[in-house]
């Protein structure tokens, strides 16, 4: 947080990475700060700016096979921003924005391209494309189940040093489980979250938000009751 107690929010790459509104992320964290009083300012860093490295939370999207392999470049060519992402603030990183912080990702053709490296993971294309709402068991302690929008044809393995963000209960997921075991959704490390769920994902699973905000605060935050928001989540779940 700065001096004068705002969280800054780092919107990275929404003119690359926003094809499925998953910068609405950004507005969901600042907006469940402010109900409880606490300043919250987003910062939209595009591709032809220089990107923040003193944000509080790092956000990136999903986004076309020509977009994520852009986006991976950039990334490398900022190495201060991926030390700060590893090192300092809380990164939810979805779909595309999840698959562009592995070791590598794989186009149409079998070709690896390489990614930011700041997660154990690697990506190669499924036959099918992974469409339609997900729903998996968080790991994260106190988050419950989350439900979403997938629509990848990612196939996300995950090395010895990432481990699952939830189990798949309904839905696609990773979609790259060894056979004979359950399949598992997303990832996560130190400072990184990870997932597949567009949605976009915070306005569907607050319990997820305020997990990012305690993490970036150091909490505790005050309850937000909200029942217009319990209502929508029964739709889904």
């Amino acid at each position: 947080m700065t001096s004068d107690s705002s969280v800054l929010i780092g919107l990275l790459l929404p003119d690359v990475l926003g094809t499925y509104s998953d910068s609405g992320n950004a507005t969901v964290l600042a907006q469940r700060l402010r109900w409880r009083g606490i300043p919250a300012e987003v910062l939209r860093c595009t591709a032809g700016q220089d990107p923040p490295t003193g944000c509080d939370i790092y956000l990136l999207g999903g986004g076309e096979d020509t977009a994520q392999l852009f986006a991976a470049s950039w990334l490398r060519s900022h190495r201060a921003l991926c030390r700060a992402m590893e090192r300092g603030g809380v990164t939810l990183a979805v779909c595309a924005g999840l698959q562009i912080l592995g070791h590598t990702m794989a186009d149409g053709t079998g070709r690896d391209h390489p990614g930011a490296g700041l997660l154990d993971i690697t990506t190669r294309p499924r036959r099918r494309r992974a469409i339609g709402n997900i729903v998996t068991e968080c790991h994260l302690p106190g988050v419950g189940q989350l439900c979403g929008f997938e629509n990848h044809r990612g196939a996300t393995s995950l090395g010895r040093d990432a481990r699952p963000l939830g189990q798949v209960v309904d839905g696609i997921g990773n979609g790259a489980t060894p056979f004979g075991r359950a399949a598992v959704e997303g990832v996560l490390s130190e400072r990184i979250i990870g997932t597949y769920l567009h949605g976009p994902v915070l306005a569907r699973n607050p319990a997820l938000a305020d997990h990012i905000l305690v993490r970036a605060t150091g909490g505790p935050l005050p309850p937000l009751e909200l029942p217009d928001q319990a209502v929508l989540r029964e739709m889904y779940l």
